[in-house]
């Protein structure tokens, strides 16, 4: 990979790449070992940082560093996307209510059961 101008994205692909095939959780120093040693440490650990931020990684302490692990369920990635956009927003109601009315009455239906079974017993 040396020599090779990256394309936006490339380096965060392989960076998930590397997390995907590790069998345990890696720390920046054995991604950038993985995947070229040449780059910049501060490279690896910022990609890392964006990429936990955008829910796509998940981190645990490591002695002085963290140790990341890909996440490979689709279905978190994108709820925590979801939780970012309405953390983003002051105005929560308005958010939520737009959503809820912007869903096909099966996904509405789906939601409400959801939030039943959610719903601790009031027994």
């Amino acid at each position: 990979m040396k020599n090779r101008r990256r394309g936006h994205g490339d380096l965060e692909h392989e960076i998930l790449a590397v997390l995907a095939a590790a069998d345990a959780p890696l720390t920046p120093a054995e991604v950038r070992e993985r995947l070229d040693a040449g780059l910049a440490y501060n490279t690896v650990t910022t990609v890392l940082a964006r990429l936990q931020d955008k829910g796509r990684v998940t981190r645990r302490p490591a002695g002085r560093a963290y140790a990341y692990r890909a996440v490979r369920d689709r279905a978190q990635v994108v709820a925590h996307q979801m939780r970012r956009l309405l953390d983003d927003d002051s105005d929560r109601s308005a958010v939520l209510t737009r959503f809820v009315g912007a869903l096909t009455p099966e996904d509405e239906a789906l939601l409400v059961a959801l939030l039943h079974r959610a719903e601790p017993d009031q027994t």
